[in-house]
């Protein structure tokens, strides 16, 4: 397939909401009794871009955009670091609220970027595999689906990684169902949006791809 500058621009969505949702997850906001990271305002886009990927340009380019997000992600965590370990300007004096905000310590990263993967790869095999399986209709049950499953997967995966041995596992539960809750009527809410976005690239790319006889390996980027 030839990459068409639309293919460009949404990959490049994808991967600037998944760099800024890892900067700004260290904030803890309050809706009402719960507790979410900031994250919670971005990341959920990255999941509906997938969708969008997925559903126009198939598994397969999904697939690479998800690699590129990792890539891309390594990089920023590795120049973040990096800039930590410099020695600060002698009237420089937010080191140590830097080493806060960004300065996340090798479990938070260990379970962000494991709950990344196995989320994204999960949300984009549900969504390829149900768009054959409905014959391509009745979009939203795809866009709904595979989210339910993806972002249960990445919900479970980071927070059990992040935190199992330092909450108890009844504070676990329950932060683990409302973080995922909150993600999925995200998605519910913006499915008309995704309606638009599916539709306009459709028409104007003449394309709408089927994974029929795909190799859903993950790990298969060629």
């Amino acid at each position: 397939m030839t990459v068409s500058h639309r293919f460009v621009v949404v990959a490049a969505l994808f991967v600037t909401c998944l760099i800024t949702s890892n900067i700004i997850i260290a904030k803890q906001i309050s809706i009402g009794i719960i507790v979410l990271p900031a994250a919670i305002i971005i990341f959920p886009l990255s999941y509906i871009i997938g969708d969008v990927l997925t559903e126009v340009y198939g598994y397969q380019q999904a697939r690479r955009v998800i690699w590129l997000g990792f890539l891309c992600n390594l990089i920023a965590v590795l120049a973040i670091w990096i800039g930590k370990i410099l020695p600060p300007a002698p009237f420089f004096e937010a080191q140590n609220a830097y080493n806060r905000i960004l300065g996340s310590t090798p479990r938070f990263l260990l379970a962000s970027f494991a709950a990344y993967l196995a989320g994204e790869f999960t949300n984009s095999v549900v969504m390829a595999k149900m768009k054959i399986m409905t014959k391509g209709r009745w979009l939203w049950t795809r866009t709904i689906g595979s989210t339910l499953v993806g972002q249960g997967v990445d919900t479970v995966v980071v927070l059990a990684i992040a935190f199992v041995g330092v909450l108890p596992f009844s504070v676990l539960g329950i932060m683990m169902f409302f973080h995922w809750l909150v993600k999925c009527v995200y998605e519910a809410v913006a499915t008309p949006l995704t309606y638009v976005v599916v539709g306009y690239l459709k028409r104007k790319e003449g394309i709408d791809v089927y994974d029929y006889g795909v190799d859903f390996n993950p790990l298969r980027v060629v």
